[in-house]
């Protein structure tokens, strides 16, 4: 991890150093998820065969997930059904309320709550099969009652699903899986084949050439919604004298094996700390299997020096990061401060990976600064609302004049006349 002096910095080398690092070949990226969505818009399922076995290594006869037998781990189905109710506990208090109230003596509106209808759910599957990310779309899915949910995931080698994730899925009722991955998952569910049903909307974490395509067929007036703009995970944890060196060190490399491209930040007011943090993140690299990707990830990754715990909060609300980690004692006494963040862990008995898996919160999440204007997952993703007025006469005659003078204003005759059509001769 690079060392940067906060103070030493003006206001556009901190803006510069805050940001994420560049994914590579991001044009040529572009460029291929274009060719991808196009093939499957035009060639449907043909075409998603094709990219199953480009990318996937594998020839299916079909990309439809059939029942597969498994013994289970019952250790492991305990783990999840744990994660599953307490997820649900905490999302069942989500959700658009209706409500309904006269704005005047006889003009009554309502506001009204519906689930989408047709969505499309993207579970990663490569080189960390995403489990708890199944549960992460599925529960708010279930709650807001959608009634047609598609499931996008990877296979292996042998054509198979983890059957993890289908246990998971059977928990949140979902029974629409299909065998894709990547970019042509996305276009799949955004455009419709042969038979994959069109999405209005499509929720899930991805790569980077799941994200292009996700914010290619958002932008797409054929295409379809997505739930948030999305780059590779991110954690910034703060930390002081009260700190626990091994347990950031920890938390920061928790998220630095996620991918190469991920990043994590340590903002502190002491330098002697940082070091002692680094030492540490040197020492648990060396059993950590995934430890390539983890190295790879902290060549993208910084430790800010800070002169007080003020300045770290500032800075952290200037990068926005996905995941906020105060790990600290009385971490509880800067949250109000806190602006800017997908999701916060307070306190040293707090790690990412709670949040991760089973605390309840969500871990779809906004990254790449997107923590300054989005929020993470909930189950008001899954819902619409719509309005309704109904107006008494009255109600219209209390409002009608109103009406007829705006509409008048605006040069809009026929808008006034449907109120005086409806009232003179009273």
């Amino acid at each position: 991890m690079k060392t940067v002096i906060w103070n030493n910095l003006d206001k556009n080398e901190q803006q510069t150093y805050l940001q994420r690092p560049t994914i590579a070949n991001n044009t040529d990226i572009k460029a291929q998820v274009a060719g991808i969505l196009r093939n499957i818009r035009q060639n449907g399922d043909a075409a998603v065969h094709q990219y199953i076995k480009r990318f996937d290594g594998v020839t299916l006869d079909s990309f439809i997930v059939q029942k597969q037998s498994k013994d289970f781990n019952l250790k492991i189905c305990k783990a999840i059904d744990t994660a599953y109710q307490n997820i649900k506990t905490f999302h069942k208090k989500q959700g658009f309320a209706a409500y309904s109230l006269d704005t005047m003596p006889g003009v009554q509106c309502r506001r009204i709550t519906r689930p989408l209808e047709n969505i499309g759910l993207y579970v990663p599957g490569g080189t960390a099969p995403l489990v708890s990310t199944t549960l992460m779309l599925g529960i708010p899915a279930q709650i807001a009652g959608c009634p047609n949910i598609t499931l996008c995931t990877p296979c292996d080698k042998n054509g198979e699903v983890n059957p993890y994730i289908l246990y998971a899925a059977k928990l949140c009722g979902i029974e629409n899986i299909f065998k894709i991955g990547g970019a042509q998952a996305i276009a799949a569910m955004a455009y419709g084949t042969e038979t994959i049903p069109k999405c209005d909307k499509i929720f899930g974490p991805g790569n980077a050439y799941v994200t292009e395509a996700k914010i290619q067929v958002s932008c797409d007036i054929n295409g379809t919604a997505i739930d948030m703009p999305a780059g590779p995970s991110e954690v910034c944890v703060i930390a002081n004298e009260t700190s626990n060196p091994a347990f950031v060190a920890a938390d920061l490399l928790s998220q630095a094996e996620h991918d190469i491209n991920s990043q994590v930040l340590l903002i502190t007011p002491s330098h002697n700390l940082s070091d002692q943090i680094q030492n540490e993140i040197n020492n648990q690299l060396k059993t950590l299997p995934r430890r390539n990707i983890a190295k790879a990830a902290l060549e993208n990754s910084l430790a800010v020096i800070v002169d007080n715990m003020d300045e770290a909060i500032t800075a952290a609300n200037k990068y926005a990061p996905e995941h906020l980690i105060l790990c600290f004692e009385d971490a509880d006494k800067y949250l109000d401060d806190v602006q800017n963040a997908g999701s916060v862990f307070l306190g040293q008995c707090t790690p990412k990976a709670v949040g991760d898996y089973a605390s309840g919160t969500n871990h779809v999440l906004p990254t790449y600064g997107y923590a300054r204007s989005y929020s993470g997952l909930s189950v008001e993703a899954f819902q619409k609302t719509m309005t309704v007025q109904t107006i008494t006469e009255t109600g219209l005659s209390n409002i009608g004049n109103t009406v007829e003078t705006l509409a008048i204003l605006e040069g809009l005759d026929a808008h006034a006349r449907t109120i005086s059509i409806r009232t003179e001769g009273r």
